[in-house]
């Protein structure tokens, strides 16, 4: 008998391979119907007459989807929908609804709370299981991009750890990058992508010898064309992995210049995408203050003054760094903190 949460007994303890439904009802005929049903296609079941009982012990359930009813009372399947979706965060999590209602608006409204499908009672088993099994599969892609994702995310900070000159750089960077694509006024999505950029914009450098990025003396022609690989290299490591594709121009155009001298495509003005510009900023500018082999850190104001004088010679957009500028010195970015100075 389902009273506040059953689990299938044969689930108790949950295994790698077997998907776990969560299923939301207040009418515990139809949970103790679609338990069967479910039970017997081989899926854990986690099932409930309690919303609030289910919340908050979402961790613990570990519900692979859920299937809610809508004409619930208290929490009604739609609250419930959001809460789940909210609880979950950037992570896919699918929900379906179930109602008896078919009407436009009903489907409308969950929509926005999230719910990614929706089946009518009185339901039909294979189009339910299809639905289910659809979702499922879509999940554990998604779940393999996110995973690919942060290997590659790790992989950047595994690399960048190796150097004690460079550790903290890309985090650093990320912090810069996406503070001043706040204040310039770019959305969200776009903020996010900025981030991310600035955290893998080195990753190429996973190509480049120890020895040649520890040197202190200049490097030779042959060396400097292998550093100057680096944005190409990273960016055919997160090419395979479609989630990143936003945030190649970061990696692969942190280097051009405003007049057209820099690499790898010797892109000049607007043609080098803003997440580039934004992004090459802020390496340059933490470059400079940070400690390196072959020189001491510059003052934050000594960077600045470089970097303006590098605006007249032709190497940045002359708007966006005036911006950068002022953001410094106004304070809108806590260097002192990010860099640990007193």
């Amino acid at each position: 008998m389902i009273t506040s949460i059953y689990i299938t007994p044969a689930g108790q303890t949950q295994k790698d391979d077997v998907q776990s439904i969560l299923l939301v009802d207040d009418f515990v005929e139809h949970l103790e119907l679609m338990t069967e049903i479910l039970e017997g296609h081989g899926f854990r079941v986690v099932a409930s007459t309690d919303a609030n009982a289910v919340l908050a012990r979402l961790d613990e359930l570990c519900p692979d989807i859920a299937v809610l009813d809508v004409m619930m009372p208290i929490m009604n399947g739609y609250e419930l929908c959001r809460r789940l979706k909210a609880h979950f965060g950037k992570r896919y999590f699918p929900v379906i609804l179930v109602t008896g209602l078919s009407q436009l608006d009903d489907k409308l409204t969950g929509l926005e709370a999230g719910a990614d499908d929706f089946f009518s009672k009185p339901f039909n088993t294979k189009e339910v299981t299809a639905k289910i099994r659809s979702l499922l599969r879509l999940k554990m892609l998604q779940d393999e991009l996110d995973h690919t994702e942060d290997m590659i995310f790790t992989l950047a900070t595994a690399v960048e750890a190796k150097d004690n000159y460079t550790r903290g750089h890309s985090e650093r960077v990320s912090v810069l990058s996406g503070r001043m694509a706040r204040i310039i006024g770019l959305a969200e999505k776009e903020i996010t992508n900025i981030r991310k950029g600035g955290i893998l914009h080195d990753i190429g450098k996973i190509g480049v010898h120890e020895d040649i990025l520890h040197k202190k003396n200049a490097l030779t022609g042959e060396e400097l064309a292998v550093i100057r690989r680096h944005p190409v290299t990273g960016t055919e490591i997160c090419k395979p992995l479609r989630t990143l594709r936003h945030i190649m121009p970061a990696i692969r155009h942190h280097h051009e210049r405003w007049d057209g001298l820099g690499y790898p495509d010797a892109l000049s003005g607007d043609a080098i995408p803003l997440m580039g510009q934004i992004v090459g900023i802020a390496d340059s500018f933490d470059a400079m203050v940070s400690i390196r082999p072959y020189r001491a850190g510059l003052s934050v104001e000594e960077s600045l003054r470089v970097m303006q004088d590098e605006v007249n010679a032709g190497q940045w957009n002359p708007v966006l760094l005036n911006r950068f500028i002022n953001i410094i010195k106004s304070g809108q970015v806590e260097i002192h903190a990010l860099y640990g100075m007193k």
